[in-house]
């Protein structure tokens, strides 16, 4: 594959909605040019004058064909199912993803979403809002409860998952966790193959989501899978939307099959305000925000300013290294 100019003659593309990255990259002293889009049309206008692109959510796979100068993309996400990989690979762009830059920020969500359901911190600050003061409640199934002793799946064993189950373990969580390979780990009591998620699903008081998005793992979390787990348990999703059949999982909150659910993506985004998940009070929603936190600029540009370097030496292996 080509390799990239001179880092004095290399044009960086930031394009993101919302991040500061080209704020972030200004403070290495990088030789690179750079500049800043926000928006699609901003980004087709402009794309085709770097060599280095730097995006996740505004990627279309159409700019590979108006970019003859383009020759690497730095993601600004873990997952990279938006990434057409074989039409990288035929026009000699190299890919990243920004993997780990975000697994103490999703893990630490995840986890917040699961103490947030237990402690029943949205319906408390729902209360708060309406100056409301809860009396205590004799029936023992709608309060508050506990971590200690309870069995959390966990569906994907990358460094999310992983650093999710060090974090669970502390709180007396018995863990169980879910992927191809069965290399032991020592806060996870037991490791499943995919085929078995099914067999594990009905053991799980919370089951949380921190696979990829794969044709393997699309719509992974169905209405079979939903039928499976315990009624009173809880579903965690800080992978991608497509990772549940949300119709399904909205039948299954609405008629009670599982007690609640957690959830920081969706099937579309932003999720629709005619969707029944804003209003029901078994539910947390966030805005696919469990990456987002104060750290996140600098993690990425560190794995760009990384590659960069990699790519200026002529090496082949990239960090994260996708195509």
């Amino acid at each position: 594959m080509p390799a990239l100019p001179p880092a004095s003659d290399l044009t960086i593309c930031f394009a993101h909605a919302a991040y500061q990255l080209q704020a972030e990259f200004a403070t290495r002293g990088h030789a690179a040019r750079s500049f800043e889009v926000r928006s699609l049309d901003e980004l087709k206008a402009r794309a085709p004058e770097a060599d280095v692109v730097v995006a996740s959510g505004l990627w279309r796979n159409e700019l590979i064909a108006s970019c003859p100068k383009l020759r690497f993309v730095q993601s600004v996400s873990a997952g990279t199912d938006q990434y057409d990989k074989a039409a990288f690979a035929a026009a000699g762009i190299r890919l990243a993803s920004a993997q780990g830059a975000n697994e103490r920020a999703v893990s630490e969500h995840a986890m917040a979403l699961i103490l947030g359901l237990t402690r029943q911190i949205h319906l408390a600050r729902d209360n708060q809002t309406a100056a409301t003061w809860r009396p205590m409640i004799g029936d023992r199934a709608r309060r508050e409860d506990e971590l200690g002793g309870k069995t959390l799946l966990i569906v994907g064993l990358g460094r999310i998952g992983l650093r999710l189950a060090t974090l669970a373990a502390a709180f007396g969580l018995r863990i169980i966790g879910v992927r191809r390979s069965p290399e032991p780990h020592p806060d996870i009591e037991a490791i499943v193959r995919p085929d078995q998620l099914h067999e594990v699903l009905a053991q799980a008081d919370i089951v949380a989501l921190t696979c990829p998005l794969t044709p393997e793992t699309e719509n992974l979390i169905d209405a079979t899978a939903l039928a499976a787990m315990k009624p009173g348990a809880l579903l965690i999703n800080v992978a991608r939307g497509k990772v549940v059949d949300e119709k399904a999982l909205i039948a299954a909150l609405s008629e009670g099959r599982i007690a609640g659910a957690g959830l920081d993506t969706f099937v579309e985004e932003p999720l629709a305000a005619s969707s029944p998940l804003w209003a029901m009070k078994k539910v947390i929603v966030t805005p696919h925000s469990a990456g987002e936190t104060r750290a996140y600029e600098t993690n990425v540009v560190d794995l760009l300013v990384d590659n960069l370097a990699r790519l200026g030496r002529g090496e082949t292996t990239l960090r994260n290294q996708v195509v």
